[in-house]
Protein backbone atom coordinates (compact mmCIF):
# COMPACT_ATOMS: atom_id res chain seq x y z
CA UNK A 1 0.00 0.00 0.00
CA UNK A 2 0.97 3.43 -0.93
CA UNK A 3 0.51 6.20 1.38
CA UNK A 4 0.39 9.50 0.04
CA UNK A 5 0.10 12.38 2.57
CA UNK A 6 -1.23 15.99 1.77
CA UNK A 7 -0.47 18.74 3.79
CA UNK A 8 -1.73 22.53 3.89
CA UNK A 9 -2.05 25.55 4.69
CA UNK A 10 -3.71 28.31 4.06
CA UNK A 11 -1.15 31.57 4.24
CA UNK A 12 2.57 31.63 4.14
CA UNK A 13 2.43 32.81 7.45
CA UNK A 14 1.30 29.27 9.01
CA UNK A 15 3.42 25.47 9.00
CA UNK A 16 1.75 23.50 6.28
CA UNK A 17 3.71 20.55 7.86
CA UNK A 18 2.35 21.36 11.28
CA UNK A 19 0.14 17.99 10.80
CA UNK A 20 2.97 15.68 9.91
CA UNK A 21 3.69 14.31 13.33
CA UNK A 22 -0.33 13.16 13.48
CA UNK A 23 -0.40 11.78 9.82
CA UNK A 24 2.94 9.78 11.03
CA UNK A 25 1.71 8.45 14.10
CA UNK A 26 -1.79 7.47 12.73
CA UNK A 27 0.12 5.84 9.49
CA UNK A 28 2.44 3.66 12.46
CA UNK A 29 -0.73 3.36 14.45
CA UNK A 30 -1.72 0.92 11.52
CA UNK A 31 1.78 -0.53 10.76
CA UNK A 32 2.15 1.53 7.77
CA UNK A 33 4.47 4.32 6.56
CA UNK A 34 3.99 7.28 4.65
CA UNK A 35 5.59 7.00 1.52
CA UNK A 36 5.71 10.50 0.03
CA UNK A 37 4.25 13.76 0.83
CA UNK A 38 3.33 16.68 -0.63
CA UNK A 39 3.29 20.17 1.04
CA UNK A 40 2.06 23.43 0.54
CA UNK A 41 0.70 26.93 1.54
CA UNK A 42 -2.40 27.63 -0.72
CA UNK A 43 -6.10 28.89 0.28
CA UNK A 44 -8.26 25.03 0.09
CA UNK A 45 -10.91 27.34 -2.27
CA UNK A 46 -8.34 27.43 -4.74
CA UNK A 47 -8.40 24.69 -7.47
CA UNK A 48 -5.28 25.43 -9.52
CA UNK A 49 -2.80 23.59 -6.36
CA UNK A 50 0.84 22.64 -7.58
CA UNK A 51 1.32 19.82 -4.86
CA UNK A 52 -2.05 18.44 -4.87
CA UNK A 53 -2.08 18.33 -8.86
CA UNK A 54 1.21 16.68 -8.48
CA UNK A 55 0.20 14.47 -6.08
CA UNK A 56 -2.95 13.22 -8.87
CA UNK A 57 -0.25 12.80 -11.48
CA UNK A 58 1.68 10.57 -9.56
CA UNK A 59 -1.27 8.43 -7.68
CA UNK A 60 -1.74 4.97 -8.75
CA UNK A 61 -4.82 2.70 -8.73
CA UNK A 62 -5.42 1.85 -4.69
CA UNK A 63 -2.84 4.39 -3.01
CA UNK A 64 -4.18 6.19 -0.28
CA UNK A 65 -4.68 9.95 -0.33
CA UNK A 66 -4.11 10.90 3.92
CA UNK A 67 -5.43 13.91 5.16
CA UNK A 68 -5.83 15.50 8.94
CA UNK A 69 -9.09 16.44 7.87
CA UNK A 70 -11.58 17.11 4.62
CA UNK A 71 -11.31 20.95 4.60
CA UNK A 72 -7.08 20.15 4.56
CA UNK A 73 -8.27 18.93 0.68
CA UNK A 74 -10.91 21.06 -0.49
CA UNK A 75 -12.73 24.43 0.82
CA UNK A 76 -13.74 24.68 -3.34
CA UNK A 77 -17.20 25.45 -4.41
CA UNK A 78 -19.47 22.27 -5.74
CA UNK A 79 -18.32 22.06 -9.13
CA UNK A 80 -14.98 22.50 -8.40
CA UNK A 81 -15.55 20.04 -5.81
CA UNK A 82 -16.91 17.75 -8.30
CA UNK A 83 -14.11 17.91 -10.87
CA UNK A 84 -11.46 16.85 -7.99
CA UNK A 85 -13.38 14.09 -6.17
CA UNK A 86 -13.80 12.71 -10.23
CA UNK A 87 -10.18 13.15 -10.89
CA UNK A 88 -9.26 11.36 -7.19
CA UNK A 89 -11.99 8.44 -7.74
CA UNK A 90 -10.48 8.04 -11.65
CA UNK A 91 -6.58 7.64 -10.37
CA UNK A 92 -8.60 5.00 -7.53
CA UNK A 93 -7.62 6.75 -4.94
CA UNK A 94 -8.84 5.84 -1.27
CA UNK A 95 -9.21 9.32 0.50
CA UNK A 96 -7.96 8.83 4.22
CA UNK A 97 -8.96 11.40 6.94
CA UNK A 98 -7.89 11.83 10.83
CA UNK A 99 -11.31 13.05 11.85
CA UNK A 100 -13.42 10.75 9.40
CA UNK A 101 -13.13 7.61 11.14
CA UNK A 102 -15.71 5.62 8.19
CA UNK A 103 -12.17 6.55 5.58
CA UNK A 104 -10.11 4.69 8.49
CA UNK A 105 -11.21 0.97 6.66
CA UNK A 106 -8.90 2.59 3.49
CA UNK A 107 -5.82 1.83 5.64
CA UNK A 108 -6.67 -2.07 5.44
CA UNK A 109 -4.88 -4.31 3.05
CA UNK A 110 -7.86 -6.05 2.87
CA UNK A 111 -11.35 -4.73 2.68
CA UNK A 112 -13.63 -7.96 4.37
CA UNK A 113 -16.09 -9.44 2.05
CA UNK A 114 -17.42 -7.32 -0.89
CA UNK A 115 -21.05 -6.43 0.81
CA UNK A 116 -19.30 -4.97 3.61
CA UNK A 117 -16.70 -3.06 1.87
CA UNK A 118 -18.85 -1.60 -1.13
CA UNK A 119 -21.23 -0.47 2.45
CA UNK A 120 -18.32 1.12 3.76
CA UNK A 121 -17.40 2.99 0.85
CA UNK A 122 -21.00 4.40 -0.07
CA UNK A 123 -21.39 5.30 3.79
CA UNK A 124 -17.93 7.33 3.88
CA UNK A 125 -18.38 8.80 0.56
CA UNK A 126 -21.36 10.39 1.53
CA UNK A 127 -19.71 11.35 4.89
CA UNK A 128 -16.65 13.04 2.39
CA UNK A 129 -19.69 14.87 0.34
CA UNK A 130 -21.19 16.37 3.66
CA UNK A 131 -17.29 17.35 5.50
CA UNK A 132 -16.49 18.95 1.86
CA UNK A 133 -20.04 20.90 2.07
CA UNK A 134 -19.53 21.87 5.34
CA UNK A 135 -15.96 23.23 4.86
CA UNK A 136 -16.94 25.32 1.99
CA UNK A 137 -19.94 26.60 4.00
CA UNK A 138 -17.00 27.70 7.07
CA UNK A 139 -15.06 29.29 3.87
CA UNK A 140 -18.16 31.41 3.10
CA UNK A 141 -18.80 32.28 6.67
CA UNK A 142 -15.26 33.47 7.35
CA UNK A 143 -15.12 35.22 4.16
CA UNK A 144 -17.74 36.82 4.98
CA UNK A 145 -17.35 38.02 8.43
CA UNK A 146 -14.07 39.32 7.36
CA UNK A 147 -15.14 41.81 4.29
CA UNK A 148 -17.84 42.76 6.95
CA UNK A 149 -15.26 43.78 9.26
CA UNK A 150 -13.04 45.45 6.61
CA UNK A 151 -15.92 47.45 5.56
CA UNK A 152 -16.43 48.74 9.20
CA UNK A 153 -12.49 49.29 9.47
CA UNK A 154 -12.82 51.70 6.68
CA UNK A 155 -15.88 53.40 7.75
CA UNK A 156 -13.97 53.95 10.99
CA UNK A 157 -10.65 55.33 8.55
CA UNK A 158 -9.16 52.46 10.32
CA UNK A 159 -8.16 49.74 7.95
CA UNK A 160 -4.72 49.79 6.03
CA UNK A 161 -4.89 46.72 4.17
CA UNK A 162 -1.96 44.21 3.78
CA UNK A 163 1.08 45.56 3.61
CA UNK A 164 3.37 44.64 0.61
CA UNK A 165 6.20 42.59 1.21
CA UNK A 166 9.01 44.53 -1.69
CA UNK A 167 12.09 42.41 -0.68
CA UNK A 168 9.78 39.27 -1.50
CA UNK A 169 8.31 40.25 -4.46
CA UNK A 170 12.08 41.67 -5.95
CA UNK A 171 13.49 38.36 -5.10
CA UNK A 172 10.34 36.58 -6.98
CA UNK A 173 10.69 38.72 -10.25
CA UNK A 174 14.52 38.46 -10.23
CA UNK A 175 14.86 34.19 -10.24
CA UNK A 176 11.85 34.00 -12.03
CA UNK A 177 13.59 36.50 -14.95
CA UNK A 178 16.81 33.99 -14.76
CA UNK A 179 14.60 31.42 -16.07
CA UNK A 180 13.38 29.41 -12.73
CA UNK A 181 10.02 27.33 -12.93
CA UNK A 182 7.47 28.28 -10.62
CA UNK A 183 8.45 25.82 -7.78
CA UNK A 184 11.87 26.23 -7.74
CA UNK A 185 11.64 29.98 -7.25
CA UNK A 186 9.12 29.00 -3.89
CA UNK A 187 11.86 27.24 -2.65
CA UNK A 188 15.08 29.80 -3.20
CA UNK A 189 12.62 32.67 -2.21
CA UNK A 190 11.30 30.69 0.92
CA UNK A 191 7.70 31.49 -0.01
CA UNK A 192 4.71 28.84 -1.46
CA UNK A 193 4.29 28.66 -5.09
CA UNK A 194 0.49 30.63 -4.88
CA UNK A 195 2.63 33.78 -3.39
CA UNK A 196 5.01 33.01 -6.83
CA UNK A 197 1.93 32.92 -9.04
CA UNK A 198 0.47 35.91 -7.92
CA UNK A 199 3.77 38.03 -7.89
CA UNK A 200 4.07 36.85 -11.56
CA UNK A 201 0.60 37.58 -12.70
CA UNK A 202 0.94 41.08 -11.10
CA UNK A 203 3.98 41.98 -13.01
Amino acid sequence: MFIRAYLRASTDEQDAGRARTSLEKFASDHNKVIACEYLENASGAAADRPELLRLLKDARKGDVLLVESIDRLSRLPADDWAKLKSAIDAKGLRIVALDLPTSHQGMRDTQGDEFTGRMLAAINSMLVEMMAAIARKDYEQRRERQAQGIQKAKAAGKYQGRPVDEELHKRVKELLAAGLGIRATARHATCSTTTVLRIRDAV
